[in-house]
């Protein structure tokens, strides 16, 4: 599917500098520039509510567009822009001339799916996304608008990596396949739980496991119970003897 293109308009910008670009700001337009392609820079400003619409809109460093200037159109995709700390409203915006079958690196929102029938999930426990954008280099017609990660099959713990994912035709990761994308969190006390549960299931099997009790000593004499005298004498044998 090709990328959509969006149409801005933008003015050429008589001069630079800090001086100018206030002017431009207290006219209700956003200074920037077009560069890129082996093309001198080109300073142009686009209307401040216009941009802000844009950005506000999301994807904005994703998306493709022509910029109409001075009857020319110029194919260009959004490569930064700077908010007011303050008041939040666009200061500065570059865009990155495109040529003809020209590739981009662009950073892609990660969207996941399948998270209500993950076992992990159903048993209390929460997605994690680890990477919340990919990082990835295509054709400039062929920007994906997001990436799918599947955490339907998951267990509490486990985890999809990079090379898990499925990315579409021609679109390559910047990053290593062994990269952890997105993992399943435990609820909390989970890590206890499963200690008393392996106590319990280990305590009966040791219980099937000893050895029979010994059988009972043979009584020992009464307590108190007085051994003969070592010296004491057998009574004699014949009665008395006659005189």
């Amino acid at each position: 599917m090709a990328t959509t293109v969006k149409e801005l308009k933008a003015t050429a910008r008589p001069s630079v500098g800090k001086g100018a670009a206030r002017a431009e700001r207290r006219a209700g337009r956003v200074p920037g520039v077009i560069y890129g392609n082996n093309q001198p820079p080109l300073p142009i400003s686009v209307d401040d509510r216009e941009l802000r619409q844009r950005i506000l809109a999301g994807r904005f460093l994703t998306t493709l567009f022509d910029v109409e200037l001075d009857g020319k159109k110029h194919r260009v995709i959004p490569r930064d822009f700077h908010l007011d700390p303050v008041k939040d409203f666009p200061l500065h915006v570059d865009f990155m001339r495109l040529g003809e079958g020209a590739t981009v690196r662009i950073s892609v929102p990660l969207h996941v799916l399948r998270a209500e029938v993950s076992p992990g999930v159903k048993r209390g426990g929460t997605v994690n996304l680890v990477a919340h954008a990919l990082d990835l280099e295509c054709a400039a017609d062929n920007i994906p608008q997001f990436i799918e990660a599947d955490v339907g099959e998951l267990e509490i713990g486990h985890s999809l990596h990079l090379s898990d994912i499925k990315l579409p035709a021609g679109v390559k990761s910047l990053a290593r396949e062994d990269v952890t994308i997105v993992t399943i969190v435990p609820p909390s006390g989970y890590g206890e739980e499963q200690k008393a549960a392996a106590a319990g299931e280990a305590a009966p099997a040791a219980a099937a496991g000893a050895p029979a009790a010994a059988p009972a000593a043979a009584a020992a004499p009464a307590a108190g119970a007085k051994a003969p005298a070592a010296g004491a004498k057998a009574p004699a044998g014949g009665g008395d003897k006659k005189k």
